[in-house]
This record gives C-alpha cells, structure tokens and sequence, in this order.
C-alpha cells in the first residue's frame, strides 16, 4: 500500500513513539516537501513535540501541480493542500490525515483516507499492536491530540477494548 501522509499524522504518531508503524503497515509512504518543513517547524517550536524526527523511510515528493479541487477548497494549510494533490497524482492507494476539512477534501478528490486512529486500529488488526488504549491514552495526554468521547469509545470498541 502506497500512502501520502499529512504532517498532524506523522508528528502526533512519533509523538506517542509509534512512528514506527508506518514502515510496519505500509509499503511506501510519501510526503511532499511542505510536509517535511511543516515537520521540522513543529519539531523545533512547539514543546510538546521537540526533538522529533521524521521516522526513517519516508520519501519526499513534490506534486508537479496543485489539484483544481485542492486550489478550490477553502481552509486547507500547504501540507494538507500538497499532500492531497500528490496522492491524486500518484494514485496513492491512501491518504493519511486527520484534519476534517483535509478529510473532507480528500473524499470529495476520491481518496480513501486514514486518520491517526484508523491507523492504530490497523496496528491492532495486524498483531503490531496487542492493544490501543495505552497508545489512544498517550495521544490524548502527551501530544494534546482531541479525541471525542464518543468517537474515543467507539475505537476502543472497534478494537474489542473495552472504553
């Protein structure tokens, strides 16, 4: 499976010392500069993610091109618009991102599109993870990542543990 990844996936994912599952859940995963940049910003001026490194493995690609659909939505920040249009260009398998307006667009550009907690629920499935809680749990405390209630329990649910 060959993804595009958004940086809020990549640094909340390190975040909580899972960066590891990108290598181990997908074949390729690809981020265009401004993800990078996005990255290394977050990594040097905001405490809670000081000193993270992109996970090895990632490669960096340019979209040739903004998509008309990404150029047209409103609210999307250079990564989400970057990484978005690459994955139409590549006909990336995924995209992966967890901001809703990118997650919007992302669907309407026919995207299937994974957030943070898809991925983990993919973890779990493959054996990598034997539980998701203690990972959902350091999210939500450690990389300030919002999770509803609702939506925290359902996962858990998802993932036949219990909320």
């Amino acid at each position: 499976m060959i993804v595009v990844a958004d940086t809020s996936v990549l640094i909340n994912l390190c975040r909580v010392g899972q960066g590891g599952l990108f290598k181990s859940l997908f074949n390729e995963v690809i981020v265009p500069p401004e993800v990078t940049a996005e990255f290394v910003h977050l990594a040097a001026s905001v405490p809670r993610f000081a000193g993270l490194a992109l996970p090895a493995g990632i490669r960096v690609q340019s979209p040739a091109a903004l998509s008309p659909v990404v150029r047209a939505a409103k609210g999307l920040d250079a990564g989400e618009a970057a990484a978005l249009s690459l994955a139409v260009e590549i006909h990336a398998d995924a995209v992966l991102v967890d901001e809703r307006r990118g997650y919007e667009v992302a669907l309407q550009l026919g995207l299937h599109a994974i957030g943070v907690l898809g991925i983990l629920l993919r973890a779990k499935a493959a054996g990598i993870l034997p539980q998701i809680k203690p990972a959902v749990d350091a999210l939500q405390r450690d990389a300030g990542f919002w999770i509803s209630q609702p939506l925290r329990e359902q996962v858990l649910r998802l993932a036949g543990e219990t909320a």
